[in-house]
């Protein structure tokens, strides 16, 4: 972790009051992004109240796949069974491996009113949906003059 973003952070908490919570995320995001490697590839696209996470992961098993949602961080996690990559590796001669089978742990930060719609997964590509959910307390209300 750079020790400046939790100090660059700190500097908007004597300005709020009720956000320390959102604060706190910040700083984990940070602290996530910082530790992480970059694999494997992902992308988030957003369409009106719904989101969606794209994970590539070629020649994983979606039975391999572990998503957790806990306190507003998105885990996806994969962790190679290395009995059956070990007999793999010596039943066959290998010229190139080029495809990656590692171990990952891909955290996401994500707001309270977003909630895990699903996932899926095809052609080697995980896909996960959420959406928006607002409460009818944050919708807006008109307000009648009497």
């Amino acid at each position: 972790m750079r020790n400046t973003t939790l100090l660059d952070i700190n500097k908007f908490t004597p300005y709020t009051v009720g956000f320390d919570k959102i604060i706190n995320q910040m700083s984990t995001y940070l602290d996530n992004q910082a530790a992480g490697s970059g694999y494997p590839p992902y992308n988030i696209t957003q369409s009106d109240n719904s989101y969606t996470i794209e994970i590539a992961l070629a020649g994983v098993s979606k039975n391999d796949i572990i998503i957790e949602s806990e306190q507003g961080v998105l885990t996806v996690s994969y962790t190679p069974n290395v009995e059956k990559n070990e007999e793999e590796n010596f039943e066959t001669s290998w010229l190139y491996k080029g495809i990656a089978l590692r171990g990952f742990s891909r955290k996401f930060t994500i707001a309270d009113d977003i909630k895990i719609v699903g996932a899926e997964m095809d052609n080697g590509l995980l896909t996960i949906s959420l959406e928006r959910k607002i409460p009818e307390t944050k919708k807006p209300k008109r307000i009648l003059i009497d």
